[in-house]
């Protein structure tokens, strides 16, 4: 099985929800990336560049990434959702929703298939819905955050190590300092286990 071929499965998948390719924000990186970042769903940029964290808060991941010495293009980004769920308010604007629950059942099965080919060592998990995707609980990142745990995805085992989202730090600035404790974690991880 192929990432492509992944893709064009998610493609029909999401035919349901009435997106189409120029809706679909799919992983990047290379297959075969011992390090995956899953985030919830792409915002109005990511959609707009067909790219996932390229916006605001892909700003922030840059960030962190150049902290712990990781290079993106060494990393496999994805998002539990390939399309931006969105709710337009009174005036016609659209702003960023969370995924719901139909929009996550539909594409987990999806996510597992292209965790599988991939096959990373480890998963970070960004923010409480591909956590609760990946590790099937119920608790949140507030309780989780930069606690390595084992989780499966098909035949797939990996460390799943959740981390806020990094748009969490531009609503609550007061999280930077947890996040870069948290950051400080991963890098030990990653080192102890000799990866990246």
């Amino acid at each position: 099985m192929s990432l492509a071929a992944i893709y064009e499965d998610m493609l029909t998948a999401v035919a349901a929800f009435g997106k189409t390719q120029t809706d679909m924000v799919y992983g990047e990186g290379p297959s075969g990336a011992p390090l995956m970042l899953i985030g919830e769903a792409p915002g109005a940029e990511e959609t707009r560049l067909s790219r996932p964290f390229v916006g605001r808060a892909g700003k922030n991941l840059d960030e962190f990434l150049t902290a712990v010495s990781l290079e993106r293009s060494d990393i496999y980004i994805t998002n539990v959702v390939k399309f931006r769920p969105f709710k337009i308010s009174a005036k016609g604007t659209l702003s960023n929703r969370p995924p719901e629950k139909d929009e996550i059942s539909c594409m987990k099965p999806l996510l597992f298939r292209e965790i599988e080919v991939v096959c990373p060592r480890i998963v970070v998990t960004l923010g409480n819905v591909p956590l609760k995707c990946l590790a099937d609980i119920s608790a949140t990142i507030g309780v989780h955050h930069a606690a390595p745990m084992t989780a499966r995805a098909l035949s797939h085992k990996f460390m799943l190590f959740p981390l806020y989202h990094p748009a969490s730090i531009i609503y609550n600035p007061s999280l930077r300092t947890v996040y870069d404790q948290d950051l400080v974690k991963l890098r030990r991880l990653l080192d102890t286990l000799q990866i990246m």
